[in-house]
């Protein structure tokens, strides 16, 4: 969705005005309003209404959080056995 408004703003734009329109957007005060911007609206949405899917979100983000940092170790890992079974190794 916000995709889509971004680019229906810069649709009409010369190339010369696009860096101009996005060189605000980076600025560490707009982050940092954005962010608190979509905190507010989080916690309106799911924390004030009492729904449980806070819940969920904290399970499946930690299981994602999780296998993102194990899957280094396991690529290393098959790595491993792949080179030894090319070699004849057990």
């Amino acid at each position: 969705m916000a995709m889509r408004k971004i680019y229906s703003e810069i649709k009409g734009m010369k190339l010369k005005e696009v860096p101009g329109y996005f060189k605000p957007m980076l600025s560490v005060r707009f982050v940092k309003k954005s962010i608190q911007r979509g905190l507010d609206n989080y916690h309106a949405k799911y924390i004030e209404t009492d729904s449980i899917e806070p819940l969920y979100h904290i399970c499946f983000g930690g299981m994602i959080f999780s296998y993102l940092v194990a899957l280094p170790n396991e690529r290393r890992h098959l790595e491993h056995k792949q080179h030894a079974e090319q070699h004849g190794h057990h």
